[in-house]
């Protein structure tokens, strides 16, 4: 047990790399400003109602434990960020990643004023200034009120490219998108109106002289000395961090001077392009800045491997991959040590390779706005149906009347798919592939998909009543339907892609629709969907059989009369397996 721990925990440390760190940091303070901006809306309703929410806000974020993770959250994410400053290369890419750094490293330098004077004046004096002081201080003490304005866009604008950036490419985020954009728009606009609103209620009350008795005490406010010991703090942390920019600044021209010192080196693209760039930049990096198309669906992050190369000639003087491009090679299965990530290796040598992905189907700057047609892992149910029969049909018929009956079969199980929440996927012939749970989750997916073999049944027996004048048998059928995880996305070339899905469970399904012939059934289902969509043990007949492709024996559920399962399905009999 101790030694599987270790090793999944190993596992994990090999695939996190410094861009997840950031992102896990980025969450926390993303929560947090969502709470401040929350608290912030409550000056709409009144200045009390704001000091009621920081109570709780406060008590939250301050209590010990979450507070350590806050604060190291918070100069994680800073140190990263600017390390990130330093370590990229150029900044030309077509997307917002640029922008969200530029608004990340300039929140540091607008924030300190604002923590130092809350939070360090709470440390060494004890000072307990909350909105009223704070609202005074910008609206009436000063003009500060617009840098605080340009601090919380800032803020916002930044957590959200990250929000986005990190959930584009998850299943859900086309469903979700129109609900996060409406949160995105609608929670910092109240805060703007509400800290607006406050400060006007604060404006108004600080006219009255017992108003500034109760609410600008030393305890409050301060002492002069020490506001200035406070401002002599701001500017020694803000020039501090300035000054780290600067020589990160300097860090970068240092490296590049001593790159092109150290020589140049060429990449050979195995299409006769070749380019001559210092040593020091990745392949992808190389391609980015002289504008060669280079596959990257993650922008360079190590998050997919589309930007996959591999090398032609001597591999072993490139440097050994990183934790993070070993644990994606892994991933995905490559054990050849020539295929490589672009934009993970740095080589100091000339070099030699040819792209694994084309980037006629995907470009280096692709930031999908629909992801899963690029590319994504997820559950879905596959679900392949044949018409049985149709050679000996098109022998006793003309051509186009062959045609006609087999589009009519074809349309009546696509009716019957879409009816139940599912997407027809490929025509082959007389057969097609239906796909369930692009929308949904895998249970609801499992049932949908079982639903759906029923109403082809209902379909195809209302075919064979329409056509029995023309039919010398009824149009029979034979269905397969297995679930597991796939790829989904554009599969083709130039003018000629299709959306589908490829794995192991596609194939799956296809060998039991084929299987139906010889154990003489009209669908075959799989176990896996079987449990699944939460049907009892007993309701199927249970059946062991070899799968072309599979070592071990595949445990399957044999469906003589697929009409069976509407009453099994409708009747909602969930259990557990």
């Amino acid at each position: 047990m101790a030694a599987t721990a270790l090793s999944r925990l190993s596992e994990l440390v090999r695939g996190t790399s410094a861009r997840q760190v950031r992102l896990i940091c980025g969450v926390i303070l993303f929560a947090y400003v969502v709470s401040h901006f929350l608290n912030h809306a409550l000056g709409n309703i009144s200045v009390d109602a704001m000091q009621v929410g920081v109570y709780y806000h406060t008590t939250f974020w301050q209590f010990r434990p979450v507070s350590i993770v806050f604060y190291g959250a918070a100069l994680t994410h800073m140190g990263l960020g600017v390390y990130a400053m330093y370590q990229r290369r150029q900044f030309r890419w077509r997307t917002i990643e640029p922008l969200q750094l530029v608004l990340g490293l300039s929140i540091p330098a607008l924030v300190m004023a604002h923590v130092i004077g809350v939070r360090l004046g709470l440390t060494l004096y004890g000072h307990e200034k909350l909105y009223p002081q704070e609202l005074y201080l910008f609206f009436v003490a000063s003009n500060r009120i617009w840098t605080m304005t340009i601090l919380l866009i800032i803020a916002w604008v930044h957590g959200c490219i990250g929000v986005y950036f990190w959930l584009r490419l998850k299943a859900f985020f086309t469903r979700a998108a129109p609900f996060l954009l409406s949160a995105a728009v609608l929670i910092p606009t109240l805060a703007l109106l509400g800290v607006y609103q406050g400060g006007r209620s604060v404006a108004a009350d600080s006219d009255d002289g017992e108003w500034r008795t109760h609410n600008f005490t030393q305890r409050q406010v301060g002492t002069v000395a020490e506001a200035d010991t406070l401002d002599r703090i701001i500017g020694g942390l803000t020039m501090g961090y300035i000054g780290l920019l600067g020589l990160v600044l300097l860090a970068r021209g240092v490296r590049g001077w001593r790159e092109r010192r150290g020589g140049m080196i060429a990449l050979s693209y195995g299409n006769g392009k070749t380019l001559r760039v210092p040593k020091g930049l990745s392949v992808l990096e190389a391609s980015l800045r002289h504008n060669v198309p280079h596959a990257s669906v993650c922008g360079g992050r190590a998050r997919c491997s589309t930007c996959r190369i591999r090398i032609i000639g001597d591999h072993a003087t490139l440097p050994e991959p990183s934790q993070r491009e070993a644990f994606v090679l892994a991933r995905v299965g490559t054990a050849d040590p020539s295929i490589r990530l672009a934009c993970q290796l740095r080589p100091s040598s000339d070099l030699s390779f040819f792209q694994l992905f084309m980037p006629q189907m995907l470009s280096a700057n692709a930031h999908a706005s629909a992801p899963a047609r690029i590319g994504q892992e997820r559950y879905l149910v596959s679900l392949f149906v044949d018409m049985r029969g149709s050679t000996q049909l098109a022998e006793k018929r003309l051509p186009f009347d062959t045609v006609f009956i087999v589009n009519r079969f074809l349309g009546a199980v696509s009716q019957a798919v879409i009816e139940n929440g599912g997407q027809p996927n490929q025509f082959v012939g007389d057969g097609m592939l239906a796909l369930f749970g692009l929308t949904s989750d895998p249970q609801t997916a499992c049932r949908q998909a079982l639903k759906a073999v029923a109403a082809i049944a209902t379909h195809v027996d209302e075919l064979n009543e329409l056509l029995s004048h023309d039919l010398r048998q009824p149009i029979r059928f034979g269905i397969g339907v297995h679930g597991g995880e796939v790829i989904i996305g554009d599969i083709g070339y130039r003018d000629h892609i299709v959306f589908t899905a490829l794995g192991d469970a596609v194939n799956v399904a296809a060998r039991l629709q084929d299987m139906t012939k010889t154990l003489a059934c009209e669908a075959i289902v799989s176990e896996e969907v079987r449990r699944t969509a939460g049907l009892r043990d007993d309701a199927l007949p249970q059946q062991e059989v070899a799968i072309r492709g599979r070592d071990e024996p595949m445990v399957v559920r044999v469906v003589a009369d697929t009409r069976q399962l509407s009453a099994l399905i409708g009747g909602g009999e969930r259990v557990a397996a």
